[in-house]
Parts: C-alpha cells; structure tokens; sequence
C-alpha cells in the first residue's frame, strides 16, 4: 500500500462523477484529487464529451493505423486506469463544436449519468473554462444546468479552476530543468490564459502525494505530451511545488446534500 493509500479509505461506498470536454482535461484539472478520491476507495467516473479528434498531434507516428479520435480515447482509458477511474464514458460530440451541437443531447446524457450512478458529488470546469475554451464552457454551462435542474435532490457540483500564474511557472520550472520549447506555450495556449479570470475557490485538496500519478496520466495523453511539452520534462520536486494543490469552490445550486469534496480540503482564507 502506498503512502496515498495509507489514509484508509473514507470515501468507501462514494461515487465521483467528473464531466469534462477532451480527453486529458481530466488529468489537467483535477488529476491528483481524483487519484486520491480513488484511493480513499471511491468509484469514481468520468464522462468525457468529445473524442478529441481535432487535437494537437506531438508525432504523427502515434496516429498511423487510426484516427485522432479513436487513439485518444484509448490514451483517455490508459489515463483513467492510471488514476484509478472505474468507469469511462466517452460521447461522440463533435470537438471543438460544443457550444453549437445539438445541446440537449449534451444535457441529457449528463442528467442520465447522475441518474444511472447516482453520484455523491460532480466535478467540471468553472466558469472560464480554464482558460476561456469555448468547448469547456460549454460542458460547465451543460453540467450546471442538469445539476440544478434535480433540485435539492442534486448532488454538490463543484468547480476546478488552476490558479493565475500556475502555468506560468511550469513552463519556467520546465525550462530550467534544460527543456527547450519554441514559443514556450502548452499546446499552443498562452500560459497567463489559465486562470486569467477565475473566480478564487473556496478550498483546495492536497495531491503532493498523487502528483506522481497526475504526471503518469498526462504521460498517457502521448499524442498531446510531445517531448516539447513542459509538463513532459517537470522534475519531481517542482511538481509537487506546483501542482500539489488543487483548487474547488462548490457551486451555487439548491442542493441540500452533504458537502464532500471539502472533507479532504482545507478552507481558503477570503480576501
């Protein structure tokens, strides 16, 4: 058993439903925290919206015998496997059309996944969609939606967002470990983007234990993780600093359900 592991597992009988866009969102936003939401034993699924297919490709090699899609929804299921994800959902919306695809099938495949596994918590992007994706406001504008829609009966829905400056300093904390980037961005995405315009969460989860295990995720994203990816050449102690926290706040719905996710978290302190 793992030091992770080591807590026992309070989160026994749990179930997480996590909603994002694109495969690899998952293991970007929030990757360390359902990690450990697995560990501390719950069933922890994920609903994926799009396949991906209109994404970067770091080797071209990597995509020979299929298309982009089809391999990165075998990266998404070796990602969840890594962190410790049971169950994987992946929809067949159209990447990078989101906000004009057939909207209600979007909402009714999320109120069905609530009803089906009958989640003790939900996870999406907040309002800015990380860095303002039009595809990831649109999977939180769909989630919210459904979520608010059951009532006091909904599950807590909370928020990931990353934190202004974060990303920043990986590309330098990646830099000066000898990498090399080009424009020094991540996959063509001004670092400063993250997070520009997030409203500050209300707790953050401690993953310095998973950070290992978020970085062994992303690894599994290999079409997005090329060699020039900062991410791809982090040093172990830089990504604890950076990346072992991650930030929550629980959004405004009429849920009179417990609260969940706080119970690993600890409280930010408000302005």
């Amino acid at each position: 058993m793992s030091d992770a592991q080591a807590e026992g597992a309070p989160f026994a009988g749990r179930t997480i439903l996590a909603i994002f866009a694109h495969p690899d969102d998952e293991s970007i936003a929030c990757g360390g925290t359902l990690a450990r939401l697995a560990d501390a034993g719950a069933r922890v699924v994920l609903l994926c919206a799009t396949r991906g297919e209109h994404g970067s490709v770091s080797d071209q090699s990597l995509v020979a015998t299929h298309d982009l899609g089809h391999v990165r929804s075998d990266e998404l299921r070796a990602a969840a496997r890594t962190l410790g994800i049971t169950d994987v959902l992946i929809g067949d919306h159209p990447d990078g059309g989101l906000p004009w695809a057939d909207i209600s099938k979007l909402y009714d495949e999320i109120v069905g996944a609530i009803a089906r596994y009958r989640p003790d918590a939900v996870i999406t992007f907040a309002e800015d969609g990380l860095y303002w994706h039009l595809d990831h406001i649109s999977v939180h504008e769909r989630t919210h939606t459904a979520v608010r829609s059951l009532g006091a009966d909904a599950p807590p829905l909370y928020y990931v967002t990353i934190p202004k400056g974060v990303m920043r300093e990986v590309v330098e904390a990646a830099s000066a470990e000898g990498a090399t980037f080009g424009d020094r961005n991540l996959w063509g995405i001004e670092p400063d983007a993250f997070g520009a315009a997030a409203k500050p969460p209300t707790f953050t989860i401690d993953v310095r234990p998973w950070v290992g295990r978020k970085l062994a995720a992303l690894g599994c994203h290999q079409t997005q993780m090329g060699p020039t990816n900062p991410f791809a050449r982090l040093g172990e102690v830089q990504a604890r600093r950076l990346l072992g926290l991650e930030h929550f706040r629980r959004a405004p719905t009429e849920s009179l359900r417990e609260s969940i996710l706080e119970r690993m978290g600890e409280p930010v302190p408000s302005a």
